[in-house]
C-alpha cells in the first residue's frame, strides 16, 4: 500500500508513484502530483516540491518536512497549498521573489547557494532562466529563480530543474542519479533541448516533467526513442 493511501485515518487521494533505490540500497519514493509538482518520499520523511492546490489535495497528504518552491509562478507557487503541508517544524526552501510571500520563513536561495538539512541531505540551487531570444523574459536570469540538486546522505543525488531551458550551469552538472527536466514549450525546453540537455547530464533516471497545458504537444515518443539508449527514461501523466 502507498504511504498516500491512508493519512490521519482517512482515505486520501491516489497519485502515480515510482521507486528507485538510493546509492545505499534505501527506497526513494516519487510521487507524482501535476505539471512541476511532486514529492520525494524518505522513510518516514517528505519532500514537496512546488506545491499548488489545483494540483493536489495536500491537506489529506503527510506533512512535508521540506518544501521545495523554485519560483514565484502561480503554477510552482501556492501558499494554501504550503500552508496545507507544513507544520511549524517544516523548512520552506525558495527563490528569493517567492520568499518576499513568507514573513521571515524560509530558507532564502539564490542560484549557487547551499543548505544542509538535518539527516545528512544538502539542497544546492542552481540557476532557473531562459535562454532564446524572444523567450527571456519568461524565466530572467536576473530574477535569480532556482532549480534545486538534492543531494541525500547516500550520496544520490536529484536535480530538480525547475522552469529553465538548458543553461552552462545545468550542462556542467556532474554526477547525476535523477533528473527532473520541463519540457514544454515555449516557456522552458523543447524536445531538442531535453535531448541536448539529458546528453550533456548523463543522468541514470530522467523524468520529463512540466508538459502539456500549451498549445505545442511535448513529443515524448521522441523523448523515449532518443534517450533509451542514454537513461532510462520513465514517463508519468504530469500535465
Amino acid at each position: 500500500m502507498s504511504i498516500f493511501s491512508i493519512f490521519g485515518g482517512k482515505k486520501a487521494p491516489q497519485y502515480p508513484t515510482d521507486t528507485i533505490q538510493d546509492r545505499e540500497g534505501n527506497d526513494v519514493i516519487f510521487t507524482f502530483f501535476k505539471h512541476a509538482s511532486l514529492s520525494i518520499t524518505l522513510g518516514e520523511r517528505h519532500i514537496y516540491t512546488d506545491p499548488v492546490s489545483d494540483f493536489a489535495e495536500y491537506a489529506h497528504l503527510p506533512k512535508g518536512e521540506v518544501i521545495l518552491i523554485t519560483h514565484s509562478h502561480y503554477d510552482h507557487f501556492d501558499r494554501a497549498a504550503v500552508d496545507d503541508i507544513t507544520t511549524r517544524n517544516s523548512t520552506i526552501i525558495c527563490d528569493k521573489t517567492t520568499a518576499e510571500a513568507f514573513d521571515g520563513e524560509t530558507v532564502t536561495m539564490t542560484p549557487g547557494m547551499k543548505t544542509q538539512l538535518e539527516g545528512d541531505i544538502l539542497i544546492e540551487a542552481i540557476p532557473a532562466y531562459n535562454t532564446t531570444p524572444g523567450h527571456t523574459d519568461f524565466h530572467p536570469q536576473s530574477r535569480e529563480d532556482c532549480g534545486y540538486v538534492i543531494t541525500l546522505a547516500s550520496g544520490t543525488r536529484i536535480y530538480i530543474a525547475g522552469d529553465t531551458e538548458p543553461t552552462p550551469e545545468m550542462l556542467a552538472l556532474k554526477d547525476i542519479d535523477v533528473a527532473f527536466l520541463p519540457v514544454n514549450q515555449p516557456y522552458t525546453m523543447t524536445v531538442d533541448q531535453a535531448i541536448e540537455a539529458v546528453k550533456a547530464i548523463r543522468p541514470k533516471i530522467f523524468y520529463p516533467y512540466h508538459f502539456g497545458q500549451v498549445e505545442e504537444i511535448t513529443d515524448l515518443d521522441r523523448l523515449q526513442g532518443e534517450l533509451s539508449p542514454i537513461t532510462d527514461i520513465r514517463l508519468f501523466p504530469m500535465e
